[in-house]
């Protein structure tokens, strides 16, 4: 077969739909990554527009530009978009479009659920962006602390939004951080070891498990405070067992990894970029891996720094000033890496590397305020003032958009095959660099004037005039070089200006492929010997285009893949992706209207939502797997691999795994909520505690006993060529029963509404509830497969897959038992 025979094989089996009605079936990385950054960079867009009415509002003293109510929804969204729906999704994008090109395969893990993610991504910000357009918008801060964001402060809708819009924004990054976890982990090229990976992909590893164990308890605390708002559960009310610092404990368990779920992918983009503008090899691969890993373990450790004045023990303040400081030695381990690394090479200053020494410098200075704020006495001192949120934007501006912009420049040309025309870029870095620190060296100095954070006005004689012009004149001149960015990458796409191939003189395999990327990226599979190949062998995108590699073949018009040994990158697997399809739009769309029921108080649509939720999630699945054997499939080389569907860890025992990282997470979030409330707030413990029930006590563990036995039956029948027909009969009405007992629990439950003890039963009540039926859906999937033939004893990864989720189960039921009625019986 030709190279172009073989590129028309590929592009008929991978390519969207035509015109613009294929962008809303299409399941491809590169269209989905292409779609998140532009929707990211409009969201920039908006969030800088609210940014300059805030510097419009503070130039001057007793600025009638906006009165408190509008200035208040400014700056709450200003933070909102920027941390949830510019600077996450805007990772999200870039990864998502070069991590299976870096990794040398088609596609990420599941396709369909990265254009899910998108979809929740898109419906959950236009809900925010309709609030700001109707003058409704969240206007309690982008941290919603309570009891100002509680029913009493904020009747309104606006804090709603907030609570509701950011958890459905929340699903993309969940499904981001599975979609990236699986692929880095499985879906390589082969002889890619986990020594052999590019750094990006090293850092988007460790992110992706940092957004897994940190968004939960974020998703917990807003739903928390939904229910309080909407239904009246007292968890943050003082007077009813609740505590206000509860929220903000649950949210800077979020926050501040946050900062370096914002932080890492930079720097990894910095780690990649960096080296090939030196003409080098970046220096201490190894240590910078770890440096990284560390740096994700340690910034869990830190949340308390953002409560320092809220009045803990000494002893919790010098254990988190310290940690606080510990940060700055990872941290300067890849600082010093990069800084050798040029040092090592011969740094040529194109335009991605100017934004680089842009990030140095800029980070830098803000990772020194950093330790500054990380000391107790000075802390008291400039916290709340503008002080702190001069450090956030050095960090975060220095941090991220510096070398986002640098990734932009030098990944461009793969993008789009061009380079470019107009030089504008050179004077657009000029004016964002000195617009960004005139801007904020001034928002520091005049928070150490004592200037407060989220005020609207000021007088005259408080003596910040000045300052605060200039800082404002600073920001318009940072948005006008943001704006010759824009201008400049349009007129990039626009001027048909060929680029040569790998322009840069690249080692990393996104380079291989042509430019720009066809849908398939490579159309044989690359063999990796190295950390980078095609420095190895320049010619090694002409040899794969000739079908050189794995999968060369096209056959059948399948979107294949190999999975492969987490180790050492050894084939394990072929995989068969689904086509394009508008299920993920439709699913997106259901969840939407389950979301906007809860919004707009629509609770007969509530049920009505999560039916057909679950009805699509039930399409969704039944459109995998065979009901054929297919046996070894032959993948090139001389090498057979078998089908995923007769494998004991097919994709979604993987993913099903990593996504109950994040569900044990926030039930852990919930455990540790009922202890901080139970340990600290007043009126603990109630006055009565819940009466055991010996039923429950009885059904609860048997149900699930029932539900695993009957599964791990059901697994052992169908190995030795059995029917296991009746194990997952078993299985099912243990769940039922299971569910059962978590519905008698709640019945007996004290009311939700007296008590922050009766409420969090209540929460605990439903989330085994939940799970239960969960997992009897899935058993009653496994059986309507069985009887459909697609389950046999060779295909049995299905079957795989179900045990995982009623293991789960059985242990969070144990811990809710245990945590409902030991109270009662130690009393």
């Amino acid at each position: 077969m030709t190279a172009l025979a073989r590129h028309r094989r590929l592009s008929a089996a991978w390519a969207s739909g035509p015109g613009w009605k294929g962008w809303f079936s299409t399941v491809n990385h590169s269209d989905v990554g292409r779609m998140f950054l532009v929707t990211a960079f409009f969201y920039f867009l908006v969030g800088g527009i609210l940014a300059m009415l805030i510097r419009a509002q503070l130039a001057t003293p007793h600025s009638a530009f906006a009165g408190p109510g509008i200035y208040s929804q400014i700056f709450t969204m200003h933070g909102t978009i920027m941390m949830f729906l510019f600077a996450i999704p805007a990772i999200e994008g870039m990864a998502i479009y070069l991590l299976p090109k870096m990794l040398g395969t088609r596609d990420l893990a599941y396709p369909r659920l990265t254009a899910y993610g998108y979809w929740c991504y898109f419906f959950g910000g236009a809900m925010l962006l309709v609030s700001l357009l109707f003058g409704i918008a969240p206007d309690g801060g982008w941290f919603m602390y309570p009891p100002l964001t509680g029913r009493i402060h904020s009747p309104g809708i606006n804090t709603d939004f907030w609570l509701i819009g950011i958890t459905f924004v929340e699903i993309s990054a969940i499904c981001a951080a599975v979609e990236f976890t699986v692929s880095i982990l499985k879906y390589r090229a082969p002889g890619m070891s986990l020594a052999r990976m590019p750094i990006f992909a090293w850092y988007m590893l460790v992110v992706s498990l940092m957004i897994l164990t940190g968004f939960p308890p974020l998703i917990l605390g807003s739903i928390l405070l939904e229910l309080e708002r909407a239904f009246g559960m007292p968890f943050f009310q003082v007077e009813l067992g609740g505590d206000s610092l509860l929220w903000q404990h649950l949210f800077w368990l979020f926050g501040h990894p946050e900062v370096y779920i914002i932080f890492l992918p930079a720097a990894g983009v910095v780690s990649t970029v960096l080296p090939v503008m030196a003409s080098t090899t970046l220096i201490g691969y190894r240590w910078v891996v770890a440096a990284a890993v560390a740096l994700a373990i340690l910034s869990f450790g830190l949340w308390v720094h953002h409560m320092f004045t809220t009045g803990i023990p000494h002893m919790g303040l010098a254990f988190f000033s310290a940690a606080s400081t510990l940060v700055a030695v990872p941290t300067a381990v890849q600082v010093f890496a990069w800084i050798g690394t040029m040092w090592k090479g011969t740094p040529r200053l194109h335009l991605p590397m100017l934004h680089i020494l842009g990030f140095f410098v800029t980070f830098v200075i803000g990772g020194l305020t950093g330790v500054m704020v990380a000391v107790v006495p000075f802390d008291w001192q400039v916290h709340d003032t503008a002080f702190v949120t001069a450090h956030l934007h050095y960090v975060l501006f220095g941090g991220f958009v510096f070398p986002i912009l640098a990734g932009i420049y030098y990944w461009l040309p793969l993008a789009s095959g061009r380079r470019r025309f107009f030089r504008l870029g050179n004077v657009a870095f000029a004016l964002i660099f000195i617009g960004f620190h005139v801007t904020f060296l001034a928002m520091h100095w005049v928070g150490l004037m004592g200037q407060r954070r989220r005020i609207s006005t000021y007088a005259p004689e408080d003596g910040w005039t000045a300052i605060n012009l200039i800082s404002s004149v600073g920001g318009f001149v940072l948005a006008f070089g943001l704006v010759i960015v824009l201008i400049e990458i349009v007129l990039h796409l626009v001027v048909p200006r060929r680029s040569r191939r790998n322009p840069w003189g690249a080692g990393t395999l996104e380079w291989a492929v042509p430019m720009p990327p066809p849908a398939y990226n490579f159309a044989s599979l690359p063999r990796v010997t190295s950390r980078e190949p095609l420095a190895d062998d320049p010619d090694l995108g002409v040899r794969l285009a000739r079908g050189e590699g794995y999968l060369g073949d096209a056959r059948g018009g399948l979107r294949e893949t190999l999975m492969v040994d987490i180790a050492t990158g050894e084939p394990e697997q072929h995989v068969v992706y689904p086509a394009n399809t508008r299920l993920p739009l439709v699913m997106a769309a259901v969840t939407g209207v389950f979301f906007l029921s809860l919004l707009l108080k629509l609770y007969w649509l509530t049920p009505l939502a999560l039916a057909g939720v679950a009805v699509l999630g039930w399409r969704w699945v039944w459109q995998l797997g065979s009901d054929t054997d297919l046996g070894c499939q032959p993948v090139g080389h001389g090498l057979a691999l078998a089908s995923a569907s007769e494998t004991d860890r097919p994709p979604g025992w993987w993913g099903s795994a990593f996504l109950l990282v994040a569900n044990a997470t926030l039930f852990g979030s919930l455990l540790f909520g009922y202890a901080f409330l139970w340990t600290v707030a007043p009126g603990w413990p109630p006055a009565a505690f819940m009466e055991p029930s010996l039923l429950v006590l009885v059904a609860a563990p048997a149900g699930a006993a029932l539900a695993v036995a009957g599964i791990a039956l059901a697994v052992r029948r169908n190995r030795i060529g059995g029917d296991p027909t009746a194990a997952l009969l078993a299985a099912l009405a243990g769940a039922l029963c299971l569910a059962g007992a978590f519905a008698l629990l709640l019945a007996g439950a004290p009311h939700p509404t007296g008590h922050a003890y009766g409420a969090t039963l209540w929460v605990l009540g439903c989330y085994g509830l939940v799970h239960a039926l969960l997992v009897a859906l899935m058993l009653a999937f496994l059986l309507a497969r069985q009887r459909a033939g697609y389950v046999s004893r060779s295909r049995r990864a299905e079957l795989a897959i179900v045990p995982v989720w009623t293991g789960y189960l059985a242990v969070v039921t144990a811990l809710i038992l245990a945590a409902v009625y030991l109270p009662g019986f130690a009393a």
